[in-house]
């Protein structure tokens, strides 16, 4: 095999390592004792451990978990790997990130049942899109405090990614985005949408899980 893609194919493997990283599970370990995919919605993820450990334990696996998107896309990709088959660098951090949020959803060293990937996608985000970035946050802080739901926010945000794409450079003069990134944009909210297929049925039935601690206007 050439070089440049064992270059890339040791950046797709690390980058998957990398987000395979059980943070939530070996949290709940740790502090209770416990699996956390055992206890509330199943999901290891920082919502679910902020349900059954609290705020602290959540805001730990939060930050961890996006920096396991981040550090791939950011410094991988950019860095640490330059000598790959691949011209297009948006392309390679677009790969990697889409390893590392796979590491995470399926992670290794937990018999492939991770989390749904989002707190690693927006870490992707973050380093893809650090100015739509913000704005898709704002989105998902929007529908979280009005509707209560994490599932339905985290969807709202991912589509409001490529709208905020398309609008933002036109309105404000800001250099658009390439075209590798601009199409994965189109992608990240069928992704979102995919992994959270069970609580589209829960919200459709009314038996979704609410974040009310968070809502203004409670029915």
């Amino acid at each position: 095999m050439d070089n440049s893609w064992l270059q890339l194919f040791f950046l797709l493997a690390l980058s998957f390592v990398t987000g395979s990283f059980p943070t939530s599970i070996i949290t709940g370990k740790l502090t209770r004792g416990i699996d956390i995919r055992d206890h509330g919605s199943g999901n290891a993820g920082a919502t679910n451990v902020y349900r059954i450990l609290g705020w602290k334990s959540a805001l730990l696996v939060a930050i961890i978990d996006i920096f396991k998107g981040w550090l791939p896309v950011a410094y991988f990709a950019t860095t640490f790997f330059q000598g790959h088959p691949i011209p297009d660098e948006g392309v390679v951090q677009i790969l990697a990130g889409f390893a590392a949020v796979l590491g995470h959803t399926y992670t290794i060293f937990a018999g492939f049942k991770g989390g749904k990937g989002i707190g690693t996608l927006a870490g992707i985000l973050i380093a893809l899109f650090p100015f739509a970035f913000p704005l898709c946050l704002l989105a998902f802080v929007l529908t979280l405090i009005f509707t209560g739901y994490v599932s339905l926010s985290s969807m709202v945000a991912g589509i409001s990614l490529p709208i905020f794409l398309f609008i933002l450079p036109p309105l404000f003069g800001i250099e658009p985005a390439p075209l590798s990134l601009l199409v994965f944009s189109l992608f990240v909210p069928w992704f979102i949408i995919f992994t959270h297929r069970s609580n589209i049925s829960r919200l459709r039935n009314g038996t979704e899980n609410r974040f009310e601690k968070a809502m203004i206007f409670k029915n």
